[in-house]
């Protein structure tokens, strides 16, 4: 299956791993959000067709901001810097092919989705963000929700596919022999443990104890089955490495690839029925804590500043497991409580 990640610098994986991307270009798996191989290709047919120019600062946010867009619809963009590329101000400038468009954030997003159909970006109105009652930090969990489970999974099908091939090479070359293939399985299986511990320190600091205060006991349940699950996680990582200086021919090779997709695969039951338990039965109370704009925007603050390392150098990670709308409405809540600086070079990291 050909891979296409607009997060990642045409990294090389194994065989068995997909992106969201996939699932819209290919039509080969299925995920919620699939809008049709034919509308697709003929979306990046498009993309090929007019030379794509940004002009604008490499410190503005929304300069940043429309290339990590256009990166979604899988749009080569050529950025051109200027601090002044609008007739003397600074706001960014997209040309496609003979045509320019300038202005507000909201405008020049509907002219990319218009222009570039699929997947769509799902842009939404000032009036639409304002009706929106659901409290930000529970936006943000939730779509953290989706990302860390695509992980999961894809780590499931990779261990399993790594076992069904009985300690042989990937098919793909570029993957490297089993001993390079375990290395990067473990690269990744650390990113994702890193981005499950802050999470749930994320919760734990900030979010549960709100709750805990309109309603004594009602994170208990949650902060169990975070400690239920932490040998696990400390287990998988230990089996990786295990298995790391293991002959991929042995059978001991072969017993430990079966007990490494075991322990991931009750890592995901875990982790898919606490996240459905948090999203249905715990989070929707937030809105009931009845916190205004500001109380929202400062506890999503305090979320991001305790998951620095997800907002930092795993924030290509993070978005990888989220859809091009999801990946959005993600970078949106992260730029609504940053300050500019600190926004810049982390769109920065995702972009060059």
């Amino acid at each position: 299956m050909k891979k296409w990640n607009c997060f990642r610098k045409k990294s090389k994986k194994s065989t068995a791993e997909i992106v969201p991307h996939d699932v819209i270009l290919n039509g080969t798996a299925t995920t919620t959000g699939t809008n049709g191989t034919a509308a697709a290709t003929a979306a990046v047919v498009s993309t090929q067709s007019s030379t794509v120019r940004l002009y604008g600062s490499p410190t503005s946010v929304l300069a940043a901001y429309f290339r990590f867009a256009l990166l979604h619809k899988g749009v080569s963009v050529r950025f051109i810097p200027s601090d002044t590329p609008n007739f003397g101000s600074d706001a960014p400038v997209l040309q496609i092919g003979s045509e320019t468009v300038s202005g507000s954030r909201e405008t020049v997003l509907r002219y990319i989705d218009a222009r570039y159909p699929h997947p769509p970006l799902g842009v939404r109105s000032c009036d639409e963000e304002e009706e929106e009652t659901t409290p930000l930090v529970v936006r943000a969990i939730a779509l953290q929700h989706k990302s860390i489970t695509w992980h999961v999974e894809r780590l499931v099908r990779w261990v399993e596919d790594l076992a069904t091939r009985g300690g042989k090479g990937s098919v793909d070359p570029t993957v490297g022999s089993p001993r390079m293939e375990m290395k990067k399985l473990a690269r990744s299986y650390s990113e994702l443990l890193e981005v499950l511990l802050e999470h749930a320190q994320m919760e734990e600091r900030v979010v549960f104890p709100i709750l805990e205060r309109a309603d004594r006991g009602m994170c208990k349940a949650a902060n169990e089955e975070h400690a239920r699950d932490l040998p696990i996680m400390n287990g998988i990582k230990e089996g990786i490495k295990s298995i790391g200086v293991m002959d991929s021919g042995s059978p001991d090779y072969q017993e430990a690839l079966s007990n490494l997709s075991t322990r991931l695969k009750s890592l995901q039951e875990n982790s898919k029925q606490h996240f459905m338990e948090e999203d249905k039965d715990l989070l929707p109370f937030m809105e009931a804590v009845e916190l205004n704009k500001e109380q929202q925007k400062r506890v999503l603050e305090q979320c991001l500043d305790v998951m620095q390392g997800t907002h930092s150098h795993l924030f290509n990670f993070l978005l990888e497991g989220l859809l091009p709308r999801e990946a959005m409405q993600y970078l949106d809540l992260f730029i609504s409580c940053n300050d500019r600086e600190r926004t810049a070079s982390t769109l920065k990291l995702i972009v060059d």
